[in-house]
């Protein structure tokens, strides 16, 4: 019997490291992202800059699905 496919793409695998925060801290999201398949790696230190991140290395990956 043959293996089925994965159910999730890793081309759209990240690993997400969260800083731990000081009581009182303004922000909640301080870290690291990386893409697993490219290396892409970041830093954030709010939610919009860990979604923009990610926003920004998924349109490659579909860029790259869909080229020739």
């Amino acid at each position: 019997m043959a293996p089925s496919p994965p159910s999730l793409p890793s081309n759209r695998v990240f690993v997400v490291q969260f800083r731990r925060q000081p009581a009182g801290a303004l922000s909640r999201y301080d870290g690291r992202i990386e893409h697993l398949v490219s290396g892409q790696v970041a830093r954030f230190h709010s939610l919009e800059e860990l979604l923009a991140f990610m926003i920004r290395v998924l349109a490659d990956v579909e860029q790259h699905e869909e080229a020739p």
